[in-house]
């Protein structure tokens, strides 16, 4: 068929996520393997979230809160914000496109690292703006060229923090200056998906300029610590005015009752979360021990995984480690050919997988 679509549509990648663990089971005939790919939380959801989420089955024939009502409000309390500054999505990927679409036009520009997040470049692309990529730094987002990227075109600038795949950070006092150098109708995306695993303090958080006059976005997700990346459920935290233009294209019940619930279950689990957190931090202290005594380098990270310089293909490593029941995320698409990166597991599974770095090396 000759159907005309326009190049915009044409230039974007298709995003590959990881596959799904009984997917790679399937295909490669292996079985008891270990996921360690998709910086998933490795307990498991919220104990509080599947509870709410069983309490909710008899009402899936009704449709959702529209507003999320009592979801909003629950996490305006806990982010000492405005219910009027948030804006739900299916997952923030969906809020990402909300962006995209109220502020981007034909010829604008959006302003991000390389390599990131692919759905910026295709929310970018689908409405027919030019993405402008700015290469990494000592695997840092490079702030200094960024500000020399901006022109009168400039609409949007993504930032992520902590960085994926590199776990680096950008500092308060950095972003404070970078702030001040950007035209004050840019606004800036501050991606904060993994936010809660940080543990510097120097760390800047995008929720501490909401109210200073500047159009600061911050993206935050369920995914992670509360482990519920299968519900899909984020949300972007933003200037009033701002969020009155989202909910205006906003898709009618784009969060579903299931997903309504168990986050609000989540955001009541303390002792999850401090469980989540106690995990991630000491397996990355534990994995960068083993690491060190195996010699292989590494990087810092305040993230829940890490980047691997195997010094090899990393499509062959990952074949190695694939054959050991280990699934690991070769980095070859984020442009580190010989990177792969790994999230912090259960600690058998931190020690299976050291086992098949061992057996690798």
């Amino acid at each position: 068929m000759n159907i005309p679509v326009s190049d915009a549509i044409l230039s974007i990648k298709p995003y590959i996520p990881g596959k799904p663990i009984e997917e790679v089971e399937r295909e490669y005939g292996i079985a008891n393997s270990i996921k360690i790919a998709s910086n998933e939380n490795p307990l498991g959801p919220s104990p509080k979230a599947i509870e709410a989420i069983r309490g909710a089955l008899g009402n899936l024939h009704r449709y959702p809160d529209g507003s999320a009502y009592y979801l909003v409000r629950k996490l305006a309390e806990k982010l000492n914000v405005s219910p009027e500054n948030i804006v739900l999505g299916n997952g923030s990927d969906e809020v990402i496109g909300m962006l995209t679409r109220v502020l981007l036009q034909p010829g604008d520009e959006a302003i991000l690292p390389q390599p990131a997040f692919l759905v910026y470049d295709m929310m970018i692309r689908c409405d027919s703006a030019t993405p402008v990529y700015v290469p990494l730094k000592s695997l840092a987002i490079d702030l200094e060229s960024m500000k020399n990227k901006v022109t009168p075109k400039t609409r949007m600038i993504f930032l992520t923090n902590p960085n994926n795949p590199t776990g680096t950070i950008i500092s308060k006092a950095a972003f404070e200056d970078f702030l001040e150098s950007v035209p004050p109708e840019v606004v800036i995306v501050a991606d904060e998906a993994y936010i809660e695993f940080v543990r510097n303090a120097d760390c800047f958080h995008g929720l501490d300029y909401l109210y200073g006059g500047r159009p600061v976005v911050t993206l935050r997700t369920f995914s992670k610590v509360y482990g519920l990346a299968g519900l899909r459920i984020g949300y972007g935290v933003m200037p009033k005015q701002l969020a009155e233009l989202l909910n205006r294209i906003r898709q009618p019940f784009n969060a579903n009752s299931l997903a309504q619930v168990a986050a609000m279950a989540a955001l009541d689990d303390t002792a999850f979360f401090r469980k989540t957190l106690k995990t991630v931090h000491e397996g990355l202290e534990f994995l960068e021990k083993e690491l060190d005594r195996l010699g292989v380098r590494h990087f810092p990270t305040q993230a829940n995984f890490f980047l691997i310089d195997m010094k090899k293909n990393a499509a062959e490593v990952f074949e190695g480690f694939l054959k050991q029941g280990v699934i690991v995320r070769s980095m070859i698409s984020y442009g580190f050919p010989e990177y792969i990166r790994v999230n912090v597991g259960t600690h058998e599974e931190n020690v299976r997988f050291i086992k098949a770095m061992e057996n690798l090396i």
